[in-house]
């Protein structure tokens, strides 16, 4: 990163563009680029990378979601702008159950939800309501607050509305067609239609994903339900290898320990 500033600096002087604050007519069009900055940001603090790190760094996501009420204050009827307050407000409310005592991960069906900060959930509910409301079509940032109101609306995990869910993941997949997102959408399919229909959409994702630790850490939970123990050891330990955060490793090192 430091070299790319050092590299854009020496471009601005060498070819003299002079410096301007941008204009209100300025900002629609850079505002994509700057909410994909503020939720890297996020993702950054909400599963923070490297061994030497804490496995949630707090001051990020806090930073992240600050910025993030201040683009929303500048634009407010930006849809997306919205919609990625909510995300981050919703991803955020449950940070308090996502880390156990012993420092692993806990995964999204096994946290106990009475931790969870129902002020920031009653918010990003409220801003996913708002944008239904707007009737305009809802964008990328929109649809995954909108996936995350669905989980935080269940009161125990039992409840979640797969069917929605994989319903808001078929309108992002159209957005956004890449992989990741089709991989998301497997898991949720896994809750309506098996695992083997999952894992079988899982596994067509082989090719771009093979150094993404989630997509081995989802075939490894799959075929742990279908009950081929011998695979799924092997996919956990794939997994264990590409994955950069503590608790994730403590979380994954565990499910394979505990295979039969």
């Amino acid at each position: 990163m430091g070299q790319r500033i050092t590299r854009a600096k020496a471009k601005i002087k060498a070819a003299r563009i002079p410096y301007r604050v941008p204009s209100a007519a300025d900002l629609p069009a850079r505002v994509s680029g700057v909410l994909a900055v503020l939720f890297l940001v996020f993702n950054e603090g909400y599963l923070a990378t490297g061994p030497q790190t804490d496995p949630v760094r707090h001051e990020l996501t806090a930073e992240a979601i600050r910025l993030a009420r201040l683009i929303r204050g500048l634009l407010p009827e930006d849809g997306e702008v919205a919609g990625l307050l909510a995300l981050m407000l919703l991803t955020e409310a449950r940070r308090p159950a996502r880390v156990s005592g012993n420092g692993e991960l806990v995964a999204l069906d096994d946290q106990d939800r009475r931790l969870w900060d129902r002020t920031q959930i009653a918010e990003g509910h409220a801003l996913v309501r708002e944008r239904l409301a707007s009737g305009v079509a809802p964008g990328r940032y929109q649809l995954l607050a909108a996936i995350n109101a669905v989980h935080t609306d269940a009161r125990v995990a039992s409840d979640t509305d797969w069917s929605q869910v994989v319903a808001l993941y078929d309108q992002l997949v159209r957005l956004d067609p890449s992989p990741i997102v089709a991989l998301n959408r497997a898991v949720a399919v896994a809750e309506i239609d098996g695992s083997q229909v999952a894992l079988a959409a899982v596994n067509r994702l082989e090719e771009p994903l093979a150094g993404y630790h989630a997509f081995h850490a989802t075939r490894a939970e799959l075929l742990r339900r279908l009950g081929d123990h011998e695979a799924a050891r092997a996919a956990y330990a794939r997994a264990i290898e590409l994955a950069g955060n503590t608790a994730e490793i403590a979380y994954l090192t565990g499910r394979r320990n505990r295979l039969a």
